[in-house]
């Protein structure tokens, strides 16, 4: 009974999971090294047929489907990229391209995003966590004088503690020249009045002593206090950086990614890197209309910035250790819209994983002739969420707690074996 409840409300789910993960309820999941991760958001709908699974050349103007740019050979035989991409092609043999990756939800960003960040459809009865708040759970800090978890970009639903609460939460800034807004205590406030103010926050609280929720708020705060001082806030200074590596990153997108390696080499736990800067094609990576012309500097951005993050972290010895995630809420379709651009595509899109101990391959699982049709290695949310905490040693089928109620930490995704093997 158990198995074919399970059974039904799997294959009933917006993310619906692979055909293996329906085998076994119990799997013995692998253990990966990585300790930390690099998450970059390609917001927007970052289209697959254009960048890491390219196909043959089609033409908007006439209305053919395909590819927008060329194809190139990478250092992995048999593995292409768009022509856009060629700093990458020659660190592919430290990248693996999920190039089936799937789910059911196509027209609604929001929602996708969300789901691409829990690995759960939008619920109307619980608050998913995000992935970067999940690992700041299981995990912590690496180093306790840093937080666990960051984002550089806007604060997001998608990226929320949901039930975790406050202390699973994100640290986020938006400009790469200067820290957290709100970590820089006024000149006005020295340490003598800071301590009276934290003396006076004591004594309001008195009266809420055994309230989990004000307790879980307070420990939130006593970390941002400690968090306001000099360690901390040093690690926003690029400047440190010599200003030949700052050019090889690149753009502000580019900065962002070295700032994000400067935050796990200090001991963050979780990175996230928001890149959909509009203003290049005026679209950002949602390429309708107009938006699909001007989309090769998008890919020229990541494209510099991603493979320099990779050889610099391997120069430090952390590519082992840092898990890489190029991650979007959907792709997009072989076929082009009147204007040129392209629509929305679910049923198959490209995420991509680099360094973190895994074995790479430069390209798992293989789609059709339009980048649309998975033919071989389906990869559903679940997986691919499963494959990021197995990379970090967290096995995806423990469960969480929200109240009474235990929930998985992924929706019975299986780790992508070939990644481990």
């Amino acid at each position: 009974m158990h198995r074919t409840r399970r059974s039904f409300l799997t294959r009933s789910g917006a993310w619906a999971l692979a055909p293996a993960a329906l085998n076994a309820l119990e799997p013995v999941h692998p253990k990966g090294r990585a300790r930390q991760v690099i998450m970059i958001w390609l917001g927007g709908g970052a289209s697959q047929i254009d960048t890491w699974d390219p196909k043959e050349r089609g033409d908007a103007k006439a209305r053919k489907p395909g590819c927008y740019y060329d194809k190139i050979p990478t250092v992995v035989p048999g593995v292409e990229v768009c022509e856009h991409l060629p700093l990458c092609a020659h660190v592919m043999d430290r990248i693996t391209v999920l190039r089936t990756v799937h789910h059911r939800v196509v027209d609604e960003h929001g929602a996708a995003s969300y789901g691409m960040h829990t690995g759960r459809a939008v619920s109307g009865t619980i608050r998913y966590p995000s992935v970067g708040a999940i690992i700041a759970h299981e995990l912590g800090p690496v180093n306790p004088k840093m937080p666990a978890y960051v984002v550089i970009g806007y604060p997001s639903p998608m990226r929320d503690p949901g039930f975790l609460g406050a202390k699973a939460g994100y640290i986020y800034l938006t400009d790469t020249s200067e820290g957290p807004e709100g970590f820089t205590r006024s000149k006005t406030i020295n340490d003598q009045r800071m301590a009276r103010r934290k003396q006076l926050l004591v004594q309001q609280r008195k009266h809420l002593l055994g309230d989990r929720t004000i307790a879980v708020y307070d420990e939130a705060v006593e970390e941002s206090l400690r968090l306001a001082g000099p360690e901390f806030m040093n690690v926003f200074n690029l400047r440190n950086e010599s200003p030949e590596l700052r050019t090889r990153y690149g753009s502000e997108f580019g900065q962002r990614c070295l700032m994000a390696r400067r935050l796990v080499e200090n001991g963050v736990r979780f990175v996230e890197v928001s890149h959909n800067l509009n203003f290049m094609n005026g679209t950002g990576w949602d390429t309708h209309n107009k938006g699909q012309i001007n989309q090769h500097l998008l890919i020229r951005e990541l494209d510099s910035a991603l493979s320099t993050l990779i050889l610099d972290l391997e120069r430090r010895g952390k590519l082992d250790d840092t898990l890489i995630v190029v991650n979007t809420e959907f792709g997009r379709p072989a076929d082009f819209d009147g204007q040129g651009g392209r629509g929305h595509q679910s049923s198959t899109f490209s995420v991509v994983l680099a360094g973190g101990g895994l074995k790479h391959h430069g390209a798992i699982g293989l789609s059709d002739e339009k980048s649309k049709t998975i033919l071989d290695s389906a990869v559903s949310v679940p997986d691919f969420h499963a494959t990021m905490h197995a990379a970090l040693g967290i096995n995806p089928a423990k469960e969480l707690y929200d109240g009474d109620r235990p929930v998985p930490l992924t929706d019975g995704g299986v780790p992508v074996a070939q990644m481990f093997a």
